[in-house]
């Protein structure tokens, strides 16, 4: 892994950092989910929902290099079961947000943000859009002569993990920080995520 690692052409990585930037500050499914988490839980649970985010690309990067995904994608069946999982799983999550009181107890504790955590990496491994790119945005780094593909797809995986935990994380952070400081309007919050979980939900279904 470390020599696929080193052998990689430095241009290539430039590019790769550059495109994969870019498309992580774009908003997309997983950050606003990192913000509606922050909305609804805090800084602290939209760091955490990061941080769930960047482990599910990463296990969708681990299925890519094993081919799982591109047999995922091969199967219509597979990949509508999937889509419909997650676009339930977000409607739950918008309507628990929604129907949640005002009470912001508790908020910064340790089940709040591994119930963020958890959510996220559900949300990013039901979300079928993350399959189709990392079997569509990592093969165009891929060199057959750099070493094994399987390598390439999981140092680039983690590339991409790497930036989407730093991009996501700072988002719900801020959204999380925003939200502290209207905690007056804590049932306000609660509806921005579900309408945001709702909206997730819709695109998901849409696409």
């Amino acid at each position: 892994m470390f020599e696929t690692l080193m052998s990689i052409d430095p241009w290539t990585g430039v590019a790769f950092v550059i495109a994969s930037v870019v498309l992580m500050i774009t908003p997309g499914p997983g950050m606003m989910f990192c913000i509606a988490c922050g909305l609804r839980g805090g800084a602290w649970a939209g760091v955490a929902a990061g941080v769930g985010s960047a482990v599910g690309m990463m296990v969708h990067a681990i299925l890519a290099a094993a081919g799982l995904s591109a047999l995922i994608l091969g199967a219509p069946g597979a990949y509508d079961a999937v889509r419909w999982i997650g676009a339930a799983y977000l409607v739950w999550l918008a309507w628990s947000s929604w129907t949640a009181g005002d009470d912001l107890g508790g908020r910064l504790g340790r089940s709040r943000m591994a119930r963020a955590f958890a959510r996220a990496l559900a949300t990013n491994l039901m979300n079928p859009k993350v399959i189709v790119f990392m079997v569509a945005f990592l093969p165009q780094f891929v060199d057959p002569a750099v070493g094994p593909a399987w390598a390439q797809f999981l140092i680039f995986g983690a590339g991409v993990a790497l930036i989407g935990l730093i991009f996501d994380c700072l988002y719900g952070g801020l959204a999380g920080l925003v939200a502290e400081r209207l905690k007056r309007a804590s049932r306000l919050m609660n509806r921005v995520s579900a309408v945001a979980f709702g909206g997730l939900a819709a695109r998901i279904v849409l696409d």
